[in-house]
């Protein structure tokens, strides 16, 4: 059985920084990409951004030069760092990650997500 926990959210002004954390646990040989979506109530998830396990990432356009993820592969963790952050970044944070655990998955890649962090950005 493999799990993700996300940690970080909360609060935060407008123009301001939060930080965002997630840890693969369980069974795991091998995670592919990681990475970060969000949902606003009444719209589909969305992706923010992705980072494979060579360091590869890909942002939304709407993050892209104020956040920014990193993955520690050692501590199978990834994280958001998020900067300039405005009212429409408001949203459920989701981490999802590719993992690999034998028989715990399948003896397949499965795509995991973790149950969400709220972040709130007032104005």
């Amino acid at each position: 059985q493999v799990q993700v926990v996300e940690s970080g959210g909360g609060l935060v002004q407008a123009g301001g920084s939060l930080r965002l954390s997630c840890a693969a646990s369980g069974r795991i040989f091998s995670i592919n990409a990681m990475g970060w979506y969000r949902q606003v109530p009444g719209k589909q998830r969305e992706l923010v951004a992705t980072i494979t396990s060579g360091g590869n990432t890909n942002y939304a356009d709407s993050v892209k030069g104020r956040f920014t993820i990193s993955r520690d592969n050692a501590k199978n963790t990834v994280s958001l760092q998020m900067n300039s952050l405005k009212p429409e970044d408001t949203a459920v944070y989701y981490c999802n990650a590719e993992i690999y655990g034998g028989l715990a998955t399948g003896n397949r890649y499965l795509e995991v997500w973790g149950q969400g962090t709220l972040v709130t950005v007032s104005s």
